[in-house]
């Protein structure tokens, strides 16, 4: 089973990879704030970029984290749900949660990619950018929300992370 070792350990890196980008978004978008506030109350000159450009970062680090719960499945699993399930219908209730994940995340990244490709041209209001960009969170996070999903159907349950680890992330 080496290629779903390998399978595994590509899986793992976009998941770290998933991981930087929303507390990246997250750290920025708390600076972003912090300037916000500052120039308004400090320097009584609020610049109009902020609230377009918190709005995107929010987008990016909530769609994003989604995605690594989705991936931990802690989102969109429904759990009291599949856990009060008996065995067989369990297994056919954890497949479906999957299915639905799978979904929905598709669904965001096809609906975003359409926005975004759509106000590419028109300028955001407040800021120099497109307005496309304001759909990167949803376009992205989606794709990996769907990612996610798909990790789980083909593997399974996600590793238990409160059993002892023997190193590396699967």
């Amino acid at each position: 089973m080496a290629g779903s070792e390998g399978l595994n350990g590509v899986f793992a890196a976009v998941a770290r990879l998933t991981v930087f980008i929303a507390a990246f978004s997250l750290c920025a978008l708390v600076g972003v704030l912090a300037w916000q506030v500052y120039a308004r109350y400090v320097l009584n000159s609020s610049p109009g970029w902020t609230e377009p450009a918190a709005l995107t970062l929010m987008g990016v680090a909530a769609l994003f984290g989604a995605a690594i719960a989705v991936r931990a499945e802690a989102h969109f699993a429904f759990p009291t749900l599949v856990e009060s399930a008996p065995g067989p219908v369990r297994a056919l209730l954890k497949v479906l949660a999957r299915l639905i994940a799978l979904g929905f995340g598709a669904a965001l990244a096809g609906y975003g990619a359409f926005l975004m490709i759509d106000s590419w041209e028109v300028p955001m209001a407040g800021a120099p950018v497109p307005e496309g960009l304001g759909y990167v969170g949803l376009c992205g996070g989606g794709a990996v929300i769907a990612l996610f999903a798909l990790e789980r159907l083909i593997f399974g349950d996600p590793p238990d992370p409160h059993a002892a680890t023997t190193g590396q992330e699967s």
